[in-house]
């Protein structure tokens, strides 16, 4: 296309962008030619008044191409040109920026690499392009990657980088050519940026500078076959045993609607594999694997899907995720009100997990508690925690048939900020004294918990009372806690097959925002929440309005080896304590840096009633895979309360182990220990298409222009004519453009045919 537009317009279109149009007639010549110009259209008009030749309309045409006639001829008297600023050869700097990471090796286009325009353009001495720029400007070539570099040669580049850093590249390449007069910076990559930083600020420093960036993309903008897990969502914490539900989404071109595999591996040991169809093309699907984390300590889990034929990147295939497996024995307070079943079948389903410890105080008279799983002769004592401090030391509480008026108005706050501001979990049961028929309504707690509360149940909140049959929802069949099997149609058909339990709590809906897991059917069809959860603040609020799940082990129908009930409690009150929060805690942002490369330490500071502590001292023990140990103090942001930052480089590859310890006048507040890697990353090849937008928006934004392979023999005059660095004036004619005669010569044979057409010939 652009052969054809310089053809008839005797220049490529850059230069008519870049240059300024100008007549070149005189002044006298432009007056001369302006009074030649009237006296002919005069002259037309007066002989379409007197002539008797056709009818008006055939003269008004006539007239219409003699005038666009004169106009074109006039148009070429005055002498059209561009003026045009036009570096000096070899008096101008060109650096040249070349991609040396792992995804230029990419075949792509034509079953060729993304190396091979810089092996052939570049890379040879003799190839028109590097001719046309050795020619006319003094080159200097760089090389990025993680990080940028002078290059003596093209033929250097081994093109072993992990990364992709856009920005820092063309800083390097600024500062390094800073002084000398440059003419412009061209960067050859496929535009795959893989850094966090923006690129705003480079962008706007070379445009301040005048520095205008000519980016030449290589590789295919969308691929034609490719498969590519985009994200994996796993938490950075679980308990030992837990089962995982980790949301992985996939994404493919070429393959729409083929069954593929996705198999989940620990340490190469396969523990999941479940079949996943892919989506249309150019769109992406979230599968949700379960899988269970049965030993402690970090784990590096990976999830992949075998290459597929004829698939372009096979890199993207796989993603793996750092999760820390804690063994640990999380407490647990479960408040009740009245004897009955549920706490007894609760607490038996439980009892044999040795990671989770629950107390319970259940209130056998006013003012009077009976406890029993305590961890300690003074633990609740005096019935439910009267102070933060001791509340906030549990991960979880469950609420059973209890009503809010047991409370007082600062427990009841205090249980409000249990979740939202310590980050824990809470759980009420259904019960003739919990939600609405409890008094619950219009409490901090009814705002935490995921479900609306009845005005007035049926008119008779207190004699309200039904059988449900429980079924799963959508969402429900996806998370563990409501799985009961191995398939969503195996957990369907074990919830068929679940005895009714009752509820005497009417709760039909669910917060925006909230999710419903159980769903269930009354007597009169009346649609009933069984399980529904939310997130709130930090932490996350449960509602399960049955009074008898205990049905589900003691009912004639469930075998005597069923251990349904169990699992379900289990895994229930797991997800309760799962992801809460330790008062000291310590995070990196992500779980893998490439060694060298700079990692931020960030630690959130409280005390034992999760308020936000600033002066305390923050020490971070850093122990490389080695076993070499470094202590990494944190000081205090000022900008959030309660966090502390530093940074640290790791230069081995391997596992690192960070614990931090937080310390406030002599007084121990907390310490937690986390891993993280330092390895080759592999995020080059996701989202691995050549990124023509990210490319164009640099090139516009600094005032040069982006080229492709198919273009880029245009690259030297571009830059040429940017009006960069030491330049001169030229100036170039246009009354001689290809389009000019053509326009002329048609405009001729116009009228010569519109005359032979009408018989006027």
């Amino acid at each position: 296309m652009s052969s054809v537009f310089q053809f008839f317009f005797k220049y490529p279109a850059l230069t008519f962008e870049q240059g300024d149009f100008t007549f070149a007639a005189s002044r006298s010549m432009a007056v001369a030619l302006v009074a030649l110009g009237v006296v002919a259209a005069a002259g037309l008009v007066t002989y379409r008044s007197i002539t008797s030749e056709g009818t008006t309309r055939e003269k008004t045409v006539l007239v219409a191409i003699r005038l666009g006639l004169i106009a074109t001829l006039l148009f070429c008297l005055f002498r059209p040109s561009l003026i045009l600023k036009v570096a000096v050869p070899q008096q101008n700097f060109l650096g040249i920026l070349l991609d040396d990471s792992r995804s230029m090796t990419i075949a792509d286009r034509d079953g060729k690499p993304r190396t091979e325009f810089i092996s052939t353009e570049l890379g040879r001495p003799d190839s028109p392009l590097f001719k046309a720029l050795s020619e006319r400007f003094v080159l200097r070539f760089f090389r990025f990657s993680s990080n940028a570099d002078r290059l003596s040669a093209p033929a250097d580049l081994t093109y072993e980088g992990t990364s992709s850093r856009l920005g820092p590249a063309l800083e390097r390449a600024r500062d390094e050519l800073s002084g000398l007069p440059l003419a412009g910076l061209v960067m050859v990559t496929d535009g795959a940026d893989t850094s966090e930083a923006s690129l705003d600020e480079p962008i706007a420093s070379l445009k301040a500078r005048s520095i205008p960036v000519f980016p030449i993309g290589v590789g295919q903008e969308h691929f034609a076959r490719d498969i590519q897990i985009t994200r994996v969502e796993t938490p950075r914490e679980t308990l030992k045993g837990t089962t995982l539900a980790v949301d992985v989404v996939v994404a493919q071109t070429g393959y729409a609607g083929n069954p593929v595999p996705l198999i989940v591996e620990d340490a190469g040991r396969i523990v999941n594999s479940q079949n996943v169809t892919l989506p249309p093309d150019g769109q992406s699907t979230t599968v949700r694997v379960s899988f269970p984390a049965t030993e402690a300590g970090p784990h590096l889990f990976r999830f992949r899907i075998d290459p597929q034929a004829d698939e372009q990147v096979t890199q993207n295939n796989v993603r793996d995720a750092l999760v820390e497996v804690a063994d640990r024995r999380e407490r647990v307070l479960y408040m009740e009100g009245e004897p009955r079943f549920e706490m007894k079948f609760l607490n038996r389903a439980v009892h044999d997990d040795t990671n989770l410890g629950v107390t319970i105080l259940q209130r056998t008279a006013a003012d009077k508690y009976y406890r029993f799983t305590t961890d300690s002769p003074d633990e609740v004592v005096g019935g439910f925690p009267k102070t933060r401090e001791e509340l906030f030391a549990y991960r979880a509480i469950i609420l059973g048939s209890v009503e809010a008026a047991s409370f007082t108005p600062e427990q009841l706050r205090m249980l409000a900020d249990f979740v939202s501001i310590r980050g824990g979990g809470l759980l009420m049961l259904g019960g003739r004294r919990s939600f609405a028929e409890g008094g619950w309504a219009g409490t901090p707690v009814a705002d935490v918990l995921p479900v609306v509360f009845e005005d007035n149940p049926r008119g008779q909140s207190s004699s309200y009372f039904s059988p449900v049959s429980v079924r799963p929802t959508r969402a429900g069949l996806t998370y563990p806690v409501t799985q009961l099997g191995g398939t969503e149609k195996a957990t369907t058909d074990k919830w068929d097959i679940m005895p009714p339990v009752s509820t005497v709590n009417l709760i039909t809906g669910v917060k925006p925002g909230a999710t419903a897991l159980l769903t269930g059917s009354t007597n009169d069809h009346q649609e009933q929440v069984v399980l529904a959860y939310q997130r709130y603040g930090r932490g996350k609020a449960f509602a399960l309005p049955i009074q008898d799940s205990w049905i589900w082990k003691m009912d004639a129908r469930m075998a005597v080896d069923d251990t349904t009930h169990a699992t379900f409690w289990r895994r229930l009150v797991r997800w309760l304590v799962d992801g809460v929060p330790d008062p000291v805690s310590i995070t990196t942002g992500t779980d893998r840096v490439e060694p060298g490369e700079t990692m931020t330490l960030t630690a959130e500071v409280n005390d034992s009633a999760f308020v936000n502590v600033n002066n305390a001292q923050v020490v971070a023990q850093v122990t490389a895979p080695s076993g070499k140990t470094t202590e990494v103090p944190l000081e205090w942001t000022v900008a959030k309360d309660g966090e502390y930052r530093a940074t640290f480089t790791p230069d081995e590859s391997g596992l690192y182990t960070i614990k931090a310890n937080a310390v406030r006048s002599g007084t121990t507040l907390g310490s937690q220990t986390m891993h993280t890697r330092a390895s080759a990353g592999d995020s080059e090849y996701f989202d691995a298409p050549m990124r023509a937008s990210l490319l164009t928006r640099i090139a516009e934004d600094t005032g040069g222009h982006f080229f492709t392979p198919s273009n880029a023999a245009n690259l030297p005059e571009a830059i040429s004519y940017n009006g960069r660095g030491v330049t001169v004036v030229e100036t170039h004619d246009l009354w001689d453009m290809p389009i000019v005669l053509l326009v002329i010569l048609g405009l001729i044979a116009a009228e010569w045919g519109y005359r032979r057409n009408r018989g006027l010939a």
